[in-house]
């Protein structure tokens, strides 16, 4: 069944994502022709389905605070199985194929606790958790569903992370430009790919926290009144502090060398209510504490930019994906703290800005029933290429 499915030239394929900002689950649609350099992908469909508030709040309580029991973990698996089981049904409709007319999922499920080696130290095994159970998927859709894609690269030595490097350089290197592929989720990341040269020249990492300091603080700012500082707004009517931004740039991850990889378990809810207490010490108002949080996620990325890559890796055009190029303010500031790049959205390559992850599930999951090796191994620290992911056949 795999062998034949490999065979195939034009896929649909239906990647899913949920990331850390536990939002929700991206799901897209597409067709995929061909494999590896060269592939080519249409976005039928595109959509963003949210989670329920109830799970949403038994997920945080279980990252953020580690409130949990084995039981719950359990079933948690089996639940966000069958809602990415359902997103996959959803985009099926709204893109008016049927089931039986797709031919692979690609779920990355939504993390729980993600453990690198970096971080995982001499006390535990470097290790990764993903729930969403894919043979749930398989079983709900009738589909072939490739998921787990993160253990394989971490059980090679990797962090696990990030994975996109892949996908954004068979589908944006080798095409005469320098471009620096920059998604701003709940963790903000960055894919360096050469207009000219191979896989092996490709850098990538994670620059630091992304919307996910900003979405907590908005909650906890507005007494659970927002659950985000939609376009900015708030942020634009305060001023950085200057101090209060040092300390927060003085954070030992920004200035560590790649390979490196973060999460909720860095960036989480005890990180923001550190940050608040400290601002609160300083009597910033709100606006002025949103528009400093806002600088963190732009400074962390423009440092990055200037200690990594700008020394010896040229940057003709940054390419902004992610629900953060849909905040105005932030996506201002970090073009003055980026120039004289030029930044533009990923739309202008035809993938919408908060469908580019789950694309990339969809594209990993073709590399993978193709039988391609699909991680990176100078991204993540991996001792050798590998292909990711578990197959479930339908």
């Amino acid at each position: 069944m795999i062998k034949e499915l490999s065979k195939l030239k034009l896929k649909r394929v239906i990647g899913l994502m949920s990331g850390t900002s536990v939002n929700g689950i991206d799901a897209v649609l597409t067709e995929i022709e061909g494999s590896g350099p060269g592939t080519r992908v249409r976005i039928i469909a595109f959509r963003i389905l949210p989670y329920p508030e109830e799970l949403r709040e038994r997920l945080f309580r279980i990252i953020d605070r580690g409130e949990t029991s084995l039981a719950q973990i359990c079933s948690l698996n089996f639940e966000i199985g069958e809602a990415f089981a359902r997103a996959a049904i959803e985009i099926s409709r709204e893109g008016r194929i049927p089931l039986r007319g797709i031919q692979l999922i690609g779920s990355h499920g939504q993390t729980l606790f993600h453990m690198p080696p970096r971080e995982a130290g001499d006390r535990y095994a470097s290790s990764t958790l993903q729930l969403g159970e894919p043979s749930v998927i398989a079983e709900r859709t009738g589909v072939t569903t490739v998921a787990d894609f993160r253990p394989r690269d971490i059980a090679a030595g990797g962090e696990g992370a990030p994975l996109v490097s892949y996908v954004d350089f068979i589908l944006f290197g080798g095409k005469g430009r320098n471009l620096a592929l920059q998604n701003i989720g709940g963790i903000a990341n960055v894919t360096w790919v050469p207009g000219e040269g191979g896989l092996d020249e490709v850098v990538a990492f994670d620059t630091g926290p992304g919307n996910m300091v900003l979405d907590e603080a908005a909650k906890r700012l507005s007494g659970g009144k927002v659950r985000m500082d939609r376009d900015g707004d708030w942020a634009a009517e305060g001023r950085v502090d200057e101090g209060f931004l040092k300390r927060l740039m003085d954070d030992p991850y920004l200035t560590m060398a790649s390979p490196k990889s973060t999460g909720r378990e860095r960036y989480g809810v005890s990180f923001t209510e550190r940050v608040l207490k400290e601002a609160r010490t300083r009597k910033l108002k709100d606006e002025d504490i949103m528009a400093s949080l806002t600088a963190l996620t732009t400074r962390s990325i423009s440092k990055a930019y200037r200690d990594f890559l700008l020394k010896d890796r040229p940057i003709d055009e940054i390419v902004l994906s992610g629900g953060g190029a849909n905040n105005r303010f932030l996506v201002e500031t970090l073009s003055r703290d980026i120039s004289p790049i030029p930044i533009t959205r990923i739309d202008r390559y035809g993938i919408p800005a908060e469908a580019k992850e789950a694309l990339a599930f969809a594209v990993l999951a073709n590399e993978t029933v193709c039988g391609r090796a699909n991680n990176v191994p100078f991204v993540t620290g991996a001792r050798r290429r590998v292909i990711l992911g578990k197959i479930i056949p339908k």
